[in-house]
């Protein structure tokens, strides 16, 4: 059954409650660092306003683990998407509850009223513990709309078990409706070769990704904290760096179903190293086939890695990024994720950035409007 899209449905006067990934980047002081996942939901958000609907936005953000924690409240949330649309956007206390309820039903049209984040509780990450939180959620609106790419493979209260309280008033947003056509016109049919450069700190989760691409790509170039997994599945040597231990046999596994497959996984030949994990803490480069010594961490690609990524990179029709090379954040740890983000922002092959750190990594280089697709799929702390 084909999906239903906002412009198949009558808004005026309506109440719709929308799931939106606003799981975005916040530091210390509240301030959000990166805001794409919440610009790209506004041409869907403008369109319900406009349409005379009143519109609830709910989003989860971090991993509050089921619990109420400041540090993970949607506020900032709400303060910066008031200044972006000109306009309040009304901030709830909770998701869900009596006062919640009486505020939704109570909002007049063009009004916007954010619900707390959905991850205070625990029902909306399983579901199972308690269907009447989606049924609570729902009860808020008339109809439901999904625009939040980067969670809509979970099966949580908010994007899965809510829709069946709208069996005909559930529909995309513009964001997902346009992610999703990429991806089947792109990812799915990509003008080869098509490689995938995966960064990221777990291979936990990536794996996901590395499935599905595996019968699609030409080639693999793994880097980022997630490389040193593949290596202690390989038997090397890896200090204390970032080690995703529960899945050193499923890293093991992938590595021999690529070389089944005939599919080249590159990992870095060097990497740079530290003695601490802080930004002015002494600092070397070191061959990977040597391993990396008792005491030191990866922090970045190698400079030898860099120059053979970026020669065999330039051979590629399609690439798709997700996830850092190092530690970015960090200045002296960023030259492997900028030089790549550099060395596809300068080709003329179709390239898809995927993941949060990696969109804010081509933001910080001001690189965005260089690649054919920035999604929101792929989570820096979803």
């Amino acid at each position: 059954m084909p999906k239903l899209s906002i412009e198949d449905l009558s808004l005026k006067d309506k109440r719709v409650i929308m799931r939106v990934d606003f799981n975005t980047p916040i530091d210390g002081n509240g301030k959000i660092t990166d805001n794409t996942r919440i610009r790209l939901a506004i041409p869907t958000i403008e369109y319900i306003l406009k349409h005379g609907a009143s519109l609830i936005l709910m989003s989860h953000l971090g991993r509050p683990k089921g619990e109420k924690d400041k540090k993970y409240s949607l506020k900032p949330i709400a303060i910066h998407l008031s200044s972006l649309l000109g306009k309040d956007v009304e901030m709830a206390n909770d998701c869900i509850g009596k006062e919640v309820e009486e505020t939704a039903s109570s909002l007049a049209s063009g009004n916007i009223l954010l619900l707390e984040n959905l991850r205070f509780h625990p029902e909306e990450e399983n579901p199972d513990l308690n269907p009447e939180f989606a049924k609570s959620l729902a009860s808020l609106a008339d109809i439901y709309v999904n625009d939040a790419f980067g969670t809509a493979h979970r099966k949580h209260s908010s994007t899965y078990t809510i829709a069946k309280y709208f069996p005909k008033a559930a529909a995309t947003g513009f964001l997902m409706k346009k992610e999703l056509n990429f991806l089947l016109d792109t990812i799915f049919n990509p003008v080869k070769p098509f490689y995938a450069i995966i960064g990221g700190a777990k291979v936990g989760s990536k794996i996901k990704i590395f499935k599905s691409l595996i019968t699609k790509v030409d080639a693999f170039f793994i880097g980022g904290g997630m490389a040193y997994t593949f290596y202690k599945a390989m038997g090397k040597s890896i200090g204390k760096s970032i080690c995703d231990n529960e899945m050193i046999k499923v890293a093991s596994s992938f590595l021999s179903d690529a070389h089944e497959k005939g599919v080249p996984v590159y990992l870095p030949i060097d990497n740079v190293v530290a003695n601490d994990f802080r930004s002015d803490a002494d600092h070397k480069t070191v061959l990977s086939e040597k391993g990396i010594d008792d005491g030191w961490q990866g922090m970045d690609i190698g400079e030898k890695t860099i120059h053979l990524w970026k020669d065999k990179l330039k051979a590629g029709k399609t690439i798709y990024w997700n996830g850092p090379m190092g530690v970015f954040e960090m200045d002296v740890f960023a030259k492997g994720t900028f030089a790549i983000a550099k060395t596809l922002a300068g080709l003329t092959a179709t390239t898809i950035i995927g993941g949060g750190d990696s969109v804010s990594a081509i933001n910080t280089l001001n690189l965005e409007g260089s690649f054919s697709h920035v999604s929101t799929g792929g989570g820096r702390v979803s």
